[in-house]
């Protein structure tokens, strides 16, 4: 598998390894063949359209029983293509993983808007279900590591729902240190809130 876009860290050889345990699609695991090309990118305004998609799917299935279903419905009818196509010609940047040409993931990050010691903020980071569970997560993470100490941004801070174990459990994983707690409202709903850090 070829990997474009990413630092050399990522890779064990040319090829990247994958948890076969935590595979969810048999025939996503025989697409990704030696030749299958994962590429890590900027968002440009023609990528709206794949990004709401990929928003609206990794929302519901991320946040199903945990915001009632109105609220959630609420909350991710605000982001349609139009959003997303003039929040990109706003000039914010939005990283997208791609598997085969197919947009599988996006993340946001910058400079923390905690106002504590950690420079860097990974503002959101999704993938579409279907491509869960099969180190893509991973890959997203550390390209916007690399790239926020590229900018000179120390430590790292990301906010996640106190509910949302797979999320909390993939931090985990990751090195975070659980550290900050905080009641969110924007969705119309109460939700506990908990910061990662990485220093």
């Amino acid at each position: 598998m070829l990997l474009r876009g990413t630092p050399p860290s990522l890779f064990h050889g040319s090829q990247i390894i994958f948890s076969r345990k935590r595979v969810h699609s048999a025939s996503l695991l025989s697409m990704l063949g030696s030749s299958a090309t994962v590429r890590i990118r900027y968002a440009e305004p023609k990528d709206a359209g794949a990004l709401e998609n990929v928003y609206q799917r990794s929302w519901r299935h991320a946040y199903a029983g945990i915001i009632p279903y109105d609220k959630l419905d609420r909350v991710i009818s605000r982001r349609g293509s139009g959003w997303w196509r003039r929040t990109l010609r706003s000039g914010d940047r939005v990283l997208l993983l791609e598997v085969m040409e197919q947009v599988a993931g996006y993340a946001t990050f910058g400079p923390s808007r905690h106002g504590g010691g950690e420079e860097g903020e990974i503002y959101e980071l999704y993938l579409a279900p279907l491509y869960q569970g099969l180190g893509f997560g991973e890959i997203l993470f550390e390209a916007c590591r690399w790239r926020m100490d590229r900018r000179g941004l120390k430590g790292l801070i990301i906010w996640v729902l106190a509910e949302n174990d797979v999320a909390r459990g993939f931090y985990d994983r990751r090195g975070g240190r659980p550290v900050y707690q905080r009641l969110d409202r924007s969705s119309g709903y109460p939700l506990e809130k908990i910061a990662y850090l990485w220093e």
